[in-house]
């Protein structure tokens, strides 16, 4: 979401940063983001969309100091997310419990060109006979521009084609465009996969309501670990059934006009 704030702001998915670590002022103390960048990328510059594929907590964080909690409180909310949201600057390490619905919806709105589609359970009811006794629409709305949309499927792309998902096309062997992001919470206990392809969003968590059972390590209980195999599971068995109307073919369109170049190497 902090990245989303971003491309709506105007940054790109090849804006450069240097990958170093972001103190904030917090009460009388201070705190700063622990992050799993290797070593050797420390002080480096790299680029945003580097910073979301690796899901750097150096690069989030200097997006947070650059935009503050609150601007990204009220991006969160034009996405749809409804839960409580605190106004600190922890949110940027993706601290707040989230309804899967939520995460799946606020997604969502960028394989829909920045159009937030409210999910609905039931789209049609018919008696026993085929008559119709009532029909449900989705209400609509935009949330974010077609031009921010069209970025972040493409930073996510990244993370599926080289980052912390890149086990869907190694291990899975999907093809297609597809985009996401894997997600971990504190000591493991909750794993997050959200992926889209241009027709199709899906949404895996993987976790307990007991907050005290989680995996002992990252290398166990990341997100992509937990959730992405089950993504990739499914997603396998969405390809092969042609009557979904998913296709492997299917491409995310560029708005009118934008030319940008985003083959960031």
């Amino acid at each position: 979401f902090l990245y989303c704030l971003a491309m709506q702001e105007g940054k790109t998915p090849c804006d450069q940063v240097i990958n170093i670590p972001t103190t904030f002022k917090v009460g009388n103390g201070t705190w700063t983001p622990r992050t799993t960048d290797r070593a050797d990328w420390i002080g480096k510059t790299v680029t945003l969309k580097w910073g979301l594929t690796h899901s750097s907590n150096n690069i989030s964080a200097h997006l947070m100091k650059e935009y503050g909690p609150a601007a990204m409180i009220r991006q969160m909310r034009k996405l749809g997310i409804s839960t409580y949201l605190p106004d600190a600057p922890s949110l940027c390490v993706g601290t707040p419990e989230i309804k899967v619905f939520d995460m799946v919806a606020a997604y969502n709105t960028f394989p829909s060109r920045g159009v937030y589609v409210t999910p609905i359970f039931v789209t049609r009811i018919e008696d026993n006979n085929g008559n119709l006794l009532g029909e449900f629409t989705n209400p609509k709305r935009e949330a974010v521009s077609d031009y921010t949309a069209y970025l972040m499927a493409n930073l996510m792309q990244g993370v599926v084609n080289s980052g912390t998902g890149v086990r869907l096309r190694a291990k899975y062997a999907l093809k297609g465009e597809i985009a996401g992001k894997t997600g971990t919470t504190n000591d493991q206990s909750d794993g997050w996969f959200i992926g889209y392809t241009p027709t199709l969003t899906a949404g895996v968590w993987v976790g307990a309501e007991d907050r005290q059972v989680h995996f002992e390590s990252l290398s166990l209980g990341g997100g992509s670990n937990m959730a992405l195999p089950i993504w990739g599971l499914f997603m396998q068995k969405v390809h092969a059934d042609p009557t979904l109307g998913v296709s492997e073919t299917d491409r995310f369109v560029a708005p009118p006009g934008v030319t940008l170049n985003l083959d960031c190497d």
